[in-house]
């Protein structure tokens, strides 16, 4: 009954509206998960797990509907490294509870950032929780039940508006970490291209009907693997920051935990499988010197090559790119002036991976293989090299771990001959035990906005496998009736995630990304016959197979990860005391660190709430919260100090901004204590007042006490202050 209000509501509403050509909706919310001893996902790497917070996860929702409402998409993008199967079918499943089938598995698109710095554990399929533990629960419900509450939130508030579009080009902020690889595809196919990375941005502006900004998607292909594995706090990394920037942008200044802004900016990725953010590209850490190219390797060690962004450090070179697709994305959204016109449509089927026969010619048929990882998998990248010498680009198996793998399940002849010429270490395809270690049955989606077809792919496509993913869909499409103008986007690691794509001829090169293509050889050919099928079926208004049923795998779950027992204060203290205490006095630009004892994150994940606060004094002796612990200048970090007795601390570190308002400030912490018994209990700790100053002011009183000499020393250092100052403040108005 109150669907059907809401319907005839819009409906009533479009009629006024004539000028719009959709009923858009878009909402946000909080996906963070447990800020402490989580694995983080994406890196693999044991050690890398979760000790606090710099930018928070969101998951931002668009609903997009025709004018008379008889037809809708949904588009989710989420701060987290990728989808996971079981997380869709489960957000399916909550989401028919409350709306039927308005929002299903065929027209709900859920897509991730790939950022590398979010806690794992959410998957269903045993390879990719690994490193986590097995399943991490808190994990799973922090993402299920963000996701479903952004798209409550977008149906909540739809309205009739339009839809534009833009592309353009940015450049110094991707590159491809495997360029040898790229060089195995045909020279006459590279040569239509002038870069061998994607460098086009695709962005959508979203208006209401009265030209009133709603939201904006912008598609550009960069791994979110600025933030390095040496990195502990949970952050969104560079496409996270941007979508930050942008929203602030849009809402006046407005940040999402401290006031619900309504404008919601989502950058999703696009075919980044072999793309970098990392454009200093890889050196050596002994020597400095380049790295063996083909294989990636200083000495033959594959963990001393390591590839840099452009900043000085992980969080510098995050700013950098994520300032970088932000102003690309705002001058696109600002100049777009093509409108999207005509249907909503979607087209979705599951497909058995493993069974699909491709024809290549009129001659030659060639099929899929059950998964299996390669070799060169175990190397890593050169965003996160891996360990025990793996080589990438080795086409080679090694009798040390031939016999390991054989422990787990040598693979059969057929596998290999399949896989060929990959060196298989894990036959993950022929592993079903404690239960499937890899998917065998994947989402393939397409959905339409008009002009624009948006292809949702369950994996990271390399730059060329999602060139020729989009140029097929769109000859598809146009043969049969879709406009000439149509618009191909990747819309990657969207509804399950089946690992990588690599080309037929990148395959043959076994690097990093073609030793992770899990379905063999002819693994993007058997994805483009897919995508074909959908698109045909679209533009001829004919249904699809909605093909076989995806296992739920989350009853069989296991986990290893020890919960939070207790947490103590030490003698003769209290959760919340200070340990190491503000100073009186900043200047604008300086750092305040300041220490408190502190309890296990994992107790209350502070959903859309924070661990912290600085607080400004204002007016009348009341206070106003100026940053959280989801904001770029603030981080917040929890140490175990004694594991035994459940002692902790936590840092909270606010780097004042260079234009920061001169003022009385205070930090604030606020925490959860579990007893032992399993009762938690609220606590929060504050510092004492102190002062922010400006620049001048800070070397005023220095000077009121300085000699001549150190007068003018202090002179020439408030001069280079201040001119440093402008630098940054003139950065971030640009």
């Amino acid at each position: 009954m109150m669907y059907a209000c809401v319907v005839l509501l819009l409906t009533a509403t479009v009629c006024c509206n004539a000028d719009a050509n959709y009923i858009i909706g878009t909402g946000i919310s909080d996906i963070t998960g447990p800020a402490a001893e989580v694995d983080m996902m994406g890196y693999a790497n044991p050690a890398q797990t979760t000790h606090g917070i710099h930018l928070r996860q969101y998951s931002r929702a668009f609903i997009i509907s025709d004018i008379k409402n008889s037809s809708r998409i949904v588009f989710v993008n989420t701060d987290s490294c990728m989808q996971s199967q079981g997380l869709k079918l489960e957000i399916i499943k909550r989401l028919k509870s409350k709306y039927g089938n308005l929002y299903t598995e065929r027209n709900v698109c859920i897509s991730g950032t790939h950022t590398h710095s979010g806690p794992g554990g959410f998957h269903q399929y045993l390879l990719y929780d690994i490193t986590s533990l097995g399943f991490v629960k808190e994990t799973f419900d922090a993402l299920v039940e963000g996701i479903v509450i952004s798209i409550e939130r977008a149906h909540n508030n739809q309205k009739p508006g339009n839809i534009y579009v833009n592309s353009g080009e940015l450049l110094e902020s991707n590159i491809n970490r495997s360029p040898t690889s790229y060089l195995y595809n045909p020279p006459e196919e590279r040569a239509r291209y002038k870069y061998d990375v994607d460098k086009n941005m695709t962005v959508l502006k979203l208006v209401d009907a009265e030209e009133k900004d709603i939201g904006m998607i912008s598609w550009f292909a960069v791994h979110c693997t600025s933030m390095n594995n040496t990195n502990h706090l949970i952050s969104s990394d560079n496409k996270g920051y941007a979508e930050q920037l942008f929203e602030m942008n849009k809402n006046g200044g407005a940040f999402p935990s401290l006031e619900k802004g309504k404008f919601v900016a989502a950058f999703a990725q696009a075919n980044e499988g072999d793309v970098s953010p990392n454009t200093a590209g890889p050196r050596c850490l002994d020597t400095g010197k380049p790295c063996d190219s083909p294989h990636s390797t200083c000495n033959g060690r594959n963990e001393m090559c390591v590839a840099f962004g452009p900043g000085k450090d992980m969080f510098d070179s995050t700013k950098i790119i994520a300032e970088n697709q932000y102003k690309k994305a705002l001058e696109l959204y600002n100049s777009a002036k093509t409108m999207l016109t005509g249907p909503v449509d979607f087209r979705h089927s599951y497909v058995d991976m493993t069974k699909v026969e491709v024809q290549l010619n009129a001659t030659t048929k060639v099929k899929t293989c059950k998964p299996a990882m390669g070799y060169s998998f175990a190397a890593g990248t050169t965003d996160g090299p891996g360990a025990f010498n793996f080589e990438q680009g080795s086409n080679s198996t090694n009798p040390f771990w031939n016999l390991i793998s054989s422990f787990l399940k040598a693979p059969t002849t057929e596998q290999i001959a399949c896989h060929k010429p990959k060196p298989i270490l894990l036959d993950t395809g022929e592993m079903s035990s404690p239960y499937m270690w890899e998917p065998e049955i994947v989402d393939v989606q397409l959905l339409r906005i008009g002009q624009l077809a948006l292809i949702a792919v369950p994996a990271e496509f390399t730059t060329m496998s999602g060139r020729r993913t989009r140029d097929a869909v769109k000859k598809t499409l146009v043969m049969n009736g879709f406009p000439a103008d149509t618009i191909p986007v990747i819309a990657g690691l969207s509804n399950d995630y089946a690992d990588y794509v690599a080309t037929f001829e990148e395959y043959q090169a076994q690097r990093y990304e073609a030793g992770s293509t899990i379905f063999g050889p002819h693994t993007l050919e058997a994805y483009i016959q897919q995508f074909q099928i959908l698109a045909e079926a679209m533009a001829k208004g004919t249904p699809v197979s909605p093909g076989p049923v995806p296992p739920n795998l989350l009853d069989k779950q296991l986990s290893f990860l020890l919960p939070v027992v207790f947490d103590h204060a030490p003698f003769g203290s209290h959760y919340g005391d200070v340990v190491v205490d503000a100073k009186p006095s900043y200047k604008q630009g300086d750092s305040v660190v300041v220490k408190f004892i502190g309890a296990n994150p994992r107790n209350d994940r502070k959903w859309e709430n924070t661990f912290l606060t600085v607080d400004m004094l204002g007016p009348g002796q009341n206070w106003t919260t100026v940053y959280t612990d989801g904001q770029w200048p603030t981080k917040f970090e929890w140490h175990s100090t004694n594991m035994l007795l459940g002692e902790s601390e936590v840092t909270i570190t606010w780097d004042i901004p260079a234009d920061q308002q001169i003022g009385t400030y205070r930090i604030q912490y606020f925490g959860n204590w579990k007893e032992i018994s399993g009762s938690i209990t609220t606590f929060h700790g504050k510092t004492n007042q102190f002062k922010v100053t400006s620049l001048k002011d800070f070397y005023k009183r220095k000077l009121q006490k300085s000699t001549l000499k150190e007068k003018i020393r202090q002179n020439m250092a408030l001069t280079n202050d201040i001119l440093a100052s402008k630098f940054k403040i003139a950065q971030n108005i640009g």
